[in-house]
């Protein structure tokens, strides 16, 4: 009995080990990414959150995102200054789905075990110093959709294996050193919808099959030595057709392309039949996927192939049996394969990152478990519709920046950063880049904040341009209108003699311009509710080129975290914006944006980003030299100082019921003399 029981323990404990082995792959893949740390990080820069002891999956290291069966699917380390070598231990991450690791300095080759990671969607390589080849077994990788190398130092053929990746959306390659003959074979990936293989040196024609392709949409070939007939069903692609600088191309109906000749027309774009080392045939024109004959004689060839031939029968027999042997084995580790498979299929209605707006694909990777995700997919399929009109993806917020570069970054905060960028249509933008983990996990409220910012349009208020929402880096874009001049910080605590010193006309014109803004946000109107800024301060005032002011964050605190507005509350009650009932009740109204104007107010016209007690005591009573600004050297209107000092005062008093409305504020601002 006591046999019995031990024995069927022990079967119990082998079942548990082979059925539960997450402790065992959880160490392997902690090994594997302590050696990618020292690997893409020699000098213990950037990666101190990955430690030995740590655990990869409970969200202390940075950039790594695990799926529900803890196991590694996402390494997200773009922008990060990493300046070490991709290893070959990429490889043992059998589970990664995503791997972001451009605008970084990594250098070396593209190790060939990366085609080890067939769970890969998503590989961006880009804006970095690879060099070398690109691996042929990136073939290999069956679901990935996005393959960003471009902005490399990469060489040589882009390999024909490429084009049996019969999922991949997105090929971009451009500005390499790559050369050959676009090969034929990208024509057979049928979801292709943008293939970028400008500023290279490829040469030959673009091959029918490509021109094809029956979900390309944009195709950018500028800046090689293409030649040939370009072919006619490109015209579909319109503007998004771009092959300036290839002077040997030809063709009809593409502006800026000549008619072809008939020694243009000669190849038709097929391969010509050919006999190396025939007169004027060098090495440089045989296509990529010519099959050569090797150099021999006719009878070293007939032995040769005699070889050949036994040796594939022989290697015939040798897979047989080896097959037959397999069979079983294969068949169950299939069979348990697919069953573990269909518990991790779902489908993610996200828009795909690097596609157009009109179109979705599906993931191969389970990245809605991502526990940085923790599900949240606020623009899951069925809310696409609420914002046709704002919604931008990932390739459009990475081309206007490049690739969230440096020489685009404006500033930071606690919880976001912002580029500047240039959209598709020449337009500048301001984008600001929120991570996950800045904004509301409740996915409703999430929308409802969204739908409310989508609303507001005021001529004082920052346009939000659209949003990018990115589940898989987990991360969100906001895109407003760029507002040239900085913000009113910067026109505070100027020296005399700067060309930031604010003229008094222009001062009243900032202070009107706030005060319309704020009213904007208070007063319902149609389907807007009435809304309260919440952290209006210098910071949030923007300056355009008419010296105009812009309100910019307004509700934005309704797409963040809590605990995220709550540092942003600690920075205003700091600077003297907050409102002191607040300190009570906890609650803003719009009473407590009137406080936080008024303090506005007094800082226009002193000049000044502190506003002590005199300021206040000199706006109440009236005595300008306390609270104006001396490098206006009494450049001001004494009737409009005064009438101001008054609503500053008015605005910022301690009882909020005492405070007046933003209308009214408005109406008594009306009546200044906009010519003093």
């Amino acid at each position: 009995m006591y046999f019995s029981l031990t024995h069927n323990f022990f079967l119990f404990l082998i079942f548990i080990s082979i059925i539960y082995p997450p402790t065992v792959c959880e160490n392997a893949e902690l090994k594997t990414l302590i050696e990618l740390k020292t690997s893409l990080d020699p000098h213990k820069t950037f990666l101190s959150s990955w430690t030995d002891n740590g655990d990869p999956c409970s969200g202390t290291f940075e950039g790594v995102a695990c799926n529900e069966l803890g196991k590694v699917a996402n390494i997200s380390l773009q922008g990060k200054g990493l300046d070490g070598v991709l290893p070959a231990a990429i490889a043992g991450l059998k589970s990664l789905s995503g791997l972001y690791l451009h605008f970084n300095r990594l250098t070396g080759h593209i190790p060939k075990e990366i085609g080890g990671l067939t769970q890969l969607t998503d590989l961006y390589l880009d804006v970095n110093y690879f060099t070398g080849t690109i691996p042929d077994v990136i073939g290999n990788m069956s679901n990935l959709q996005v393959l960003q190398l471009c902005y490399n130092k990469l060489s040589g053929n882009v390999p024909t294996q490429i084009g049996s990746l019969k999922k991949l959306n997105v090929l971009a390659l451009q500005y390499n050193q790559l050369t050959g003959a676009i090969p034929a074979s990208l024509g057979e990936l049928d979801m292709l919808t943008r293939l970028d293989l400008s500023f290279n040196k490829f040469f030959g024609p673009i091959p029918v099959k490509l021109a094809e392709a029956p979900l390309l949409r944009i195709l950018d070939v500028r800046n090689n030595t293409l030649s040939g007939n370009v072919p006619a069903a490109l015209h579909r692609l319109s503007d998004q057709f771009q092959y300036a600088n290839n002077q040997d191309l030809c063709g009809v109906g593409f502006a800026s392309l000549r008619v072809c000749t008939d020694s243009n027309h000669q190849s038709k774009n097929k391969p010509e039949a050919f006999t190396p080392g025939s007169p004027g045939y060098g090495s440089k024109d045989i296509p990529e996927s010519a099959a050569l004959p090797s150099n021999c004689s006719k009878s070293q060839c007939s032995n040769s192939s005699k070889s050949s031939h036994a040796g594939i029968i022989s290697g015939v027999v040798v897979i047989a049996l080896v097959t037959v042997i397999g069979l079983s084995t294969f068949s169950w580790y299939r069979r348990r394969k697919q069953k573990i498979a269909s518990n991790l299929d779902t489908t993610d209605g996200r828009l795909s990152t690097d596609q157009g707006k009109d179109g979705y694909r599906r993931s191969a990777a389970p990245l809605i478990s991502l526990e940085y995700s923790n599900g949240w997919d606020p623009l899951a399929k069925g809310s696409h519709e609420l914002f046709e009109n704002y919604m931008f993806n990932l390739e459009d917020v990475e081309s206007a920046t490049q690739h969230l570069s440096e020489v685009n970054f404006l500033g930071r905060s606690n919880y976001s950063a912002v580029y500047k960028g240039v959209l598709r249509d020449g337009s500048t933008v301001a984008i600001k880049r929120i991570a996950k983990t800045g904004c509301k996990t409740d996915e409703a409220e999430f929308l409802k904040g969204l739908k409310i910012l989508t609303s507001l349009q005021h001529g004082n208020l920052v346009r939000l341009r659209g949003f990018c929402c990115s589940k898989g880096r987990g991360e969100c874009f906001l895109i407003y209108d760029f507002v040239p001049n900085g913000n009113l910080l910067q026109y505070l605590d100027v020296k005399d003699g700067n060309d930031k010193v604010l003229n008094w006309s222009t001062r009243v014109a900032i202070i009107k311009g706030i005060a319309k803004g704020i009213d904007y946000l208070h007063t319902p109107q149609g389907s807007k509710p009435a809304l309260v800024h919440q952290n209006i301060s210098a910071e949030k005032v923007l300056i355009d080129w008419r010296l105009n002011p812009l309100l910019v964050g307004s509700c934005l605190y309704k797409l963040l975290a809590d605990d995220i507005v709550f540092s942003m509350l600690k920075a205003s009650a700091a600077m003297g914006y907050l409102a002191p009932e607040y300190t009570t009740t906890g609650k803003f109204t719009d009473k407590s944006d009137v406080y936080a104007f008024g303090t506005l107010i007094l800082q226009i016209l002193s000049g000044k980003t502190k506003i002590d007690l005199s300021i206040h005591q000199g706006a109440e009573s009236g005595r300008f030299e306390e609270f104006i600004d001396a490098n206006l050297h009494g450049n001001y209107s004494e009737s409009e100082a005064c009438e101001l000092g008054k609503i500053a005062s008015l605005c910022t008093h301690e009882l909020p019921h005492q405070r007046p409305s933003i209308n009214t504020v408005r109406q008594e601002l009306s009546l200044l003399d906009d010519s003093s």
